[in-house]
């Protein structure tokens, strides 16, 4: 089984470490695939492809954005452009469908951060659009946020949604880089597509201790409530499609 770990932060965003410290730390976890997912930025992802390329590494990159929706924040996944920010949570998983994406949710119905809620989900389930519905749900996320709601957000999945279960580290911090992950057969990109997309993935990993939790945390809110939302508000212009690609 291939291992995917399909959220983590990097140095352009409110993470703690540049894309190479990641692409190591992904390296020496045995990762097959990573997606790096920057709020709102889509920049560090390509960095990390690119460098993953160069080096000829064993981890595959996929190309991704964590969004914020007006609902909460959304994966959007094997993407190339960024995802416009503040819109509606259905408008936001079409427009990543309309780009070849696909919409995963991530730490789903924390309270403990800015996430999509049941509420939410169930409106798009029972629409009944194939365009609007989200690929995947985040069920093993191994941050006390990403594990308040998760019984729930397992049983919403079960009975409900429905969709691919995935499994992401959320690292802001390189240490913490596929301490959970995604299984899928295979070990390519392209596999664990087709994975999700067949609702044929396992989420597993472990949960943070309090050491790890307050690890960097002060210069990492700092980070998330200050520096990267700066950046994002006052505007540094769309980013297109990396020219290596």
């Amino acid at each position: 089984m291939g291992k995917a770990d399909l959220q983590m932060h990097s140095d352009f965003g409110d993470g703690l470490h540049s894309p190479a410290e990641i692409l190591a730390a992904a390296e020496s976890a045995r990762l097959d695939v990573v997606a790096l997912t920057d709020h709102d930025d889509i920049r560090g992802a390509f960095t990390l492809r690119e460098l993953a390329l160069r080096r000829g590494s064993p981890v595959e990159v996929v190309t991704g954005i964590e969004v914020t929706t007006r609902s909460g924040h959304l994966l959007a996944l094997f993407v190339e452009d960024e995802i416009p920010m503040l819109r509606p949570l259905a408008e936001t998983v079409a427009t990543i469908h309309r780009a070849g994406g696909l919409a995963v949710v991530p730490h789903p119905l924390s309270y403990l951060t800015f996430s999509v809620g049941e509420r939410a989900l169930r409106g798009l389930a029972a629409s009944g659009d194939p365009e609007v519905l989200v690929d995947g749900i985040e069920l093993h996320n191994p941050s006390y946020a990403g594990r308040v709601r998760a019984r729930r957000a397992a049983w919403l999945n079960a009975h409900v949604l429905r969709i691919a279960e995935t499994g992401s580290s959320d690292a802001h911090h390189a240490r913490l880089v596929g301490t959970a992950w995604t299984e899928f057969a295979g070990s390519s990109a392209a596999e664990l597509r087709l994975a999700i997309t067949t609702r044929a993935t396992a989420a597993s990993g472990r949960h943070w201790s309090l050491g790890e939790h307050l690890d960097g945390a002060a210069r990492q809110q700092w980070r998330s409530m200050v520096k990267d939302p700066a950046k994002r508000f006052l505007g540094r212009g769309r980013v297109k499609r990396s020219k290596s690609t």
